[in-house]
């Protein structure tokens, strides 16, 4: 999902001038793990009326989508100017609004309008939600539209994400494996001629492997082509190892799930008045109240400045709480990153040294880890995004080394290690298994777990984690009750979403 917005949503204040940055939430995708922050609600029963609205908001509908299919950089530039309101406008730089309608068209060749859904509860009035058709990948994709309610009808945000099928769409046709892996392999071959995507893609059932490639340039600067073991980064899918092996110490006794922050802690991260309030279980499914330490200090710091976990105190001390702790649910690097804290703590080792001991050795992962990014690192992928003069690379953007939060590097063949050695219980017995990839609506936490995010489509349980960044776009979909895995990872900019998307819709048409 790419989201531009010209008001917060949520609890809590920010200051916009400091949110340029944060302008261009993407959905595997913004800063690490930020696609969870502001996923797309599932708001139920809805209606797709095929004709645009009568009068100026389907006119300003349709000069939208004209705009993004004409890819054409001044022609978007006049119409931000003259139809965005001045709060929207000014939320982001230009160049960025620019940006988020390149990346838009890039992914799609363009949208072909589908209608209008109308669902029983309206979010509010003003928004209007489009169904568009994506030209390059046939799927279907959504822009919500806020439009303001009086002359002259500016836009006052949008969001563009995917969107379920509409209703009368043609059902797909019961497929075999084999011809589930045929479609596959057509469709990311067709992404990858495209440039949307260069990275590696597997899908396996029952740990064996269906189909795996890789696509795409690990170094555009020397022409180094991705191989099925290059190490991408993960983005925030380091969460599910910091989950993993918090349920570890807690299933050998080392500490409870209801224990507060406070007992492992020091004042001088976080006062006790908030970490007393504070359970592990609320950091674990992202329900503590705690945001992001990815704020603008962050920004305008050297990576330099932060290799260790201790590094990061100075960005996390003056957090505060935005609700109490288990009444509701805000995606929280800063929850997630105090986890590691909580390890070190616990078990007297580095956060990096007790996760390479007992989570990658056990389960085989032999190209998995946080790698200091300055120095040589042997087949790591770089990423790149695009901008109006071309590709660039994100080293001087993203951390230095990840952590628990995210940023570590993997491989799709020792994601498909990681989901084999969790369901064969070699890093947690049954009970905490399912205990880390099961949501906890108790606590305000319906569809994330212990590191965890779960869904579900149809009668089939899918759990893992997505992670982006700039140039990063990788995920992990464990289903749990077919069988199959699907890993996929990109160093472009949201290159993995689509093919994450077009797996699950094949695998709902299986036989």
């Amino acid at each position: 999902m790419i989201l531009l917005k010209s008001h917060r949503e949520g609890t809590g204040k920010r200051n916009p001038a400091k949110l340029t940055l944060c302008a261009v939430i993407l959905c595997a995708f913004g800063l690490p793990g930020g696609q969870q922050a502001w996923a797309q609600p599932d708001r139920g029963l809805f209606t797709d009326v095929r004709e645009l609205p009568d009068g100026p908001v389907g006119e300003r509908i349709e000069e939208l989508i004209d705009v993004i299919n004409s890819n054409d950089r001044e022609r978007v530039r006049t119409f931000i100017n003259e139809t965005f309101n001045e709060r929207f406008r000014d939320f982001a730089p230009m160049d960025r609004h620019l940006s988020v309608f390149a990346s838009v068209y890039e992914r799609s060749q363009g949208y072909d309008f589908f209608g209008i859904r109308m669902y029983e509860s309206p979010e509010f009035s003003t928004r209007h939600v489009v169904i568009l058709r994506n030209r390059l990948t046939q799927g279907w994709a959504q822009v919500s539209v806020d439009i303001e309610a009086t002359p002259p009808y500016r836009i006052a945000g949008l969001r563009f994400s995917p969107a379920r099928a509409p209703k009368e769409a043609k059902p797909a046709q019961s497929m075999s494996d084999q011809q589930i892996v045929k479609k596959l392999k057509e469709y990311v071959s067709r992404m990858a001629d495209a440039g949307v995507f260069s990275g590696t893609v597997l899908l396996a059932k029952d740990g064996t492997v269906l189909y795996q490639a890789a696509f795409g340039l690990a170094s555009k600067q020397y022409d180094v082509p991705n191989k099925i073991d290059t190490k991408f980064n993960l983005g925030s899918m380091n969460k599910m190892f910091t989950g993993v092996a918090i349920a570890q110490l807690a299933q050998r006794g080392k500490l409870s799930l209801d224990d507060p922050l406070s007992k492992y802690l020091s004042t001088d991260w976080l006062p006790r008045e908030i970490t007393d309030r504070i359970k592990i279980m609320h950091l674990l499914t992202h329900t503590s109240g705690l945001g992001s330490y990815f704020n603008a200090t962050f920004m305008e710091s050297s990576r330099a400045m932060f290799r260790d976990l201790d590094d990061y105190r100075p960005l996390i001390t003056d957090e505060t709480l935005a609700f109490e702790p288990g009444t509701s649910w805000r995606y929280s690097n800063t929850g997630i990153f105090l986890l590691g804290v909580v390890i070190e703590k616990v078990t007297g080792q580095s956060y990096f040294d007790y996760v390479r001991r007992n989570i990658y050795e056990p389960a085989g992962m032999i190209n998995s880890d946080c790698y200091d990014m300055d120095r040589p690192v042997p087949n790591l992928a770089m990423g790149y995004s695009k901008d109006e003069n071309g590709w660039i690379n994100n080293i001087f953007k993203h951390v230095i080394r990840g952590g628990p939060a995210g940023g570590g590097f993997s491989t799709v063949e020792d994601l498909l290690r990681f989901d084999q050695a969790l369901r064969d219980h070699k890093l947690l017995n049954p009970e905490y298994t399912e205990m880390v990839w099961s949501a906890k609506p108790e606590i305000s936490s319906p569809d994330y777990g212990f590191g965890f995010s779960v869904d579900r489509e149809g009668d089939e349980r899918i759990v893992g984690h997505s992670g982006g960044f700039s140039g990063i776009n990788s995920n992990l979909d464990m289903f749990l009750d077919s069988g199959y895995t699907a890993a996929v990872m990109s160093n472009h900019d949201h290159g993995a979403q689509p093919i994450q998307h077009e797996i699950r819709r094949l695998l709902a048409a299986r036989e």
